[in-house]
């Protein structure tokens, strides 16, 4: 038995699960809950949309209320960050030096937005992964037109896009990829969501990013240091692309990707190659659990690590990594006294079959499985108007992932069970045509 408390660090939706999961497996002891922003846990897809529409309001993002929160009995520390671990002796270190040694730790400490350095201390230009990002990139979208330049035609600079136009904003969307979101839903997919985009009256580019331009026209950098200085940030006022074309600019997201928050675990017990290295448990080392976007753990069906920044993932990975972490627990005889007069769980390995979704405009896409890292993309468009597709992707032979454009919940969960296996290549497809015969 130990009086050490379980530690999750990262107090968003993987945290605030696997702390719920703990709970509910039979950990009765001291239980706290790290993370690094002010606020209680928020769910983070609806920021690139529902909030910077603004729909929603922050209160409406929040995974529980402290009233919510009460009886789970965490030792709740927001706005705290970690800043070491110890694998040996399972000790967190956090920011101000406190050391908290610990039964077991789960890391749940997500992603962290990418940013370029030309984009430091310039005003106008965001990133879109915190709630604060979100509500000060839709306090300056708030302000009356704006031509907006979204740099990254991936998930979010997409859903991002949208929103701007349908609040009314001039908008420009720049891609390193010719096609928006190819490498998450292919090149078919992706052509339909371009034609949406156009037809919605977006500007599609496909270049790189050189620099910027702050508004008295000089190179950031020059006029940039010189201004702050004097105590007002620079404010930017285009984007010059690697070509040389100057694009104006009021606003700038920047939707270029992100990385895994692994800089704090310099261990060099765990391996934090594109995010922390986990077994088919989600342990990366005894007593130590991952889950969510900072993830890599293997998949006992796909025989490889992966990683997942998507929110389904984040829920079910972190109650396999609570589950697990209690069996360890109960196996070391670590359990504190009142959890050991019930049965405790059995590890289990974690293979889900991967669930994402993506809303833009009136487009609802919804995607099952593996679709990147393809070697084969089938995509069968059923009506272009209506921009209604389907599209199978497979590996070595194997389906391994299904995506839908505009089909309805009947169909979707049909071509689930299509890549549940996964399976034969022609067995997959002749099963989603038969699940699209009447779309």
């Amino acid at each position: 038995m130990t009086d050490r408390p379980i530690a999750v660090v990262g107090a968003s939706a993987a945290g605030i699960t696997a702390a719920e999961a703990l709970r509910r497996a039979g950990w009765t002891g001291p239980l706290t809950l790290i993370g690094d922003e002010p606020h209680l846990p928020y769910d983070r897809p609806p920021l690139s949309k529902q909030l910077l529409h603004g729909a929603w309001e922050p209160e409406r993002l929040l995974l529980r209320t402290a009233e919510q929160l009460d009886p789970l009995g965490l030792d709740l520390r927001l706005g705290t960050r970690a800043t070491g671990l110890d694998v040996a002796t399972r000790t967190l270190t956090l920011a101000g030096g406190e050391r908290l040694a610990c039964a077991g730790v789960i890391v749940a400490t997500g992603v962290a937005a990418r940013t370029l350095p030309a984009a430091d201390g310039l005003a106008g230009v965001f990133t879109l992964r915190t709630l604060d990002d979100a509500l000060a990139l839709r306090g300056d979208l708030a302000g009356g037109p704006r031509r907006l330049v979204v740099v990254g035609n991936g998930v979010l600079g997409c859903e991002a896009a949208a929103v701007a136009r349908e609040l009314g904003h001039d908008v420009t969307l720049v891609g390193r990829e010719p096609v928006p979101m190819a490498a998450a839903v292919g090149r078919g997919i992706g052509e339909l969501l371009a034609e949406e985009h156009r037809a919605r009256g977006v500007r599609l580019l496909t270049a790189e990013v050189a620099g910027f331009e702050v508004a008295a026209g000089s190179a950031v950098g020059v006029a940039a240091d010189r201004t702050a200085a004097q105590g007002a940030p620079p404010r930017v006022s285009g984007v010059r692309l690697a070509g040389g074309e100057l694009l104006p600019a009021d606003l700038v997201l920047l939707a270029i990707g992100s990385a895994p928050a692994v800089g704090w675990l310099t261990d060099p017990a765990l391996d934090i190659t594109d995010g922390l290295r986990c077994d088919t448990y989600c342990a990366a080392a005894p007593g130590i659990y991952a889950a969510g976007d900072v993830a890599r753990w293997e998949h006992p069906e796909h025989g490889r690590p992966l990683r997942f920044e998507h929110r389904m993932n984040a829920t079910e990975q972190a109650m396999a990594a609570a589950r697990n972490l209690v069996a360890e627990l109960a196996a070391e005889g670590a359990l504190p006294g009142g959890a050991e007069g019930a049965p405790p769980p059995e590890r289990r390995p974690f293979a889900p079959v991967p669930y994402f979704w993506s809303d833009q405009y009136a487009l609802k896409l919804q995607a099952y499985g593996l679709t990147t890292g393809a070697d084969e993309v089938e995509t069968t468009v059923l009506d272009r108007a209506a921009r209604r597709a389907v599209a199978l992707f497979g590996r070595d032979g194997r389906a391994v992932g299904v995506l839908a454009c505009g089909l309805p919940p009947r169909q979707i969960r049909a071509l689930r069970a299509v890549v549940a296996g996964p399976g034969p290549w022609e067995e997959a497809r002749a099963a989603v045509r038969a699940a699209t015969a009447a779309a």
